[in-house]
């Protein structure tokens, strides 16, 4: 699992049809409580808000976090660190 703080919101008008009502996010990865200037776009599966932190999972494990399972992604937001 990765830990990152949400940037911005990601706009698609067109996407794979299983992605329909998905909300993206664009995440700055932290290590070590620090901005890494890293960014992956990740799904929203929690309702995420711009400048929380969050807990993203990735790979193959990713999908498992969404109803839909054949959906193709490689980062979802899992978690809001209070």
């Amino acid at each position: 699992m990765l830990k990152g703080i949400i940037i911005d919101n990601i706009v698609s008008t067109r996407k794979q049809e299983s992605l329909l009502g998905s909300k993206f996010m664009e995440v700055e990865i932290l290590e070590n409580g620090q901005r890494t200037g890293k960014y992956l776009v990740a799904i929203d599966s929690v309702g995420a808000g711009i400048g929380e932190t969050v807990l993203i999972t990735t790979g193959s494990s990713a999908r498992l976090a969404l109803r839909n399972t054949a959906t193709p992604t490689d980062a979802v937001i899992v978690g809001i660190v209070d």
